[in-house]
């Protein structure tokens, strides 16, 4: 693969996908590269509760940002969440991500995700391949 493309239509983050998550406003707090997001009831799997899939893909976004904020495009290798408590829709949620190691073109991540609250929603790990 060489290099990557963006054409605005990312589900998380692409302001042209009308689909899409519209994330937006990533910043960095110290050594994290952190996003907020508020699901609404048509991100939901269970009633009044986030899909999984969402939740796995701010934590996918969140750490691949971050990558991409202090290098150079990226894509996902691997990508591990575990899920400690639900998320209701409605509830705006903080996603943060750090980096842990870095080997080559290989680097790992962490990440989490909180309600406002301070609640555990998620935690994830992920190997990012740099792309040239």
């Amino acid at each position: 693969m060489s290099g990557v493309k963006d054409d605005q239509w990312c589900f998380a983050c692409g302001p042209q996908n009308p689909h899409g998550l519209h994330l937006a406003d990533f910043h960095d707090e110290g050594d994290d590269h952190v996003v907020r997001f508020t699901p609404e009831r048509h991100h939901q799997g269970w009633q009044g509760v986030t899909h999984g899939g969402i939740v796995a893909t701010l934590l996918d976004e969140v750490m691949t940002r971050l990558v991409r904020s202090r290098d150079q495009d990226a894509v996902t290798a691997e990508l591990t969440v575990r899920y400690h408590h639900p998320l209701p829709t409605g509830s705006t949620v903080e996603a943060r991500a750090h980096e842990t190691e870095r080997r080559g073109k290989l680097v790992r991540v962490e990440s989490e995700m909180r309600t406002a609250e301070g609640t555990l929603v998620a935690s994830g790990q992920g190997k990012f391949m740099l792309v040239t």
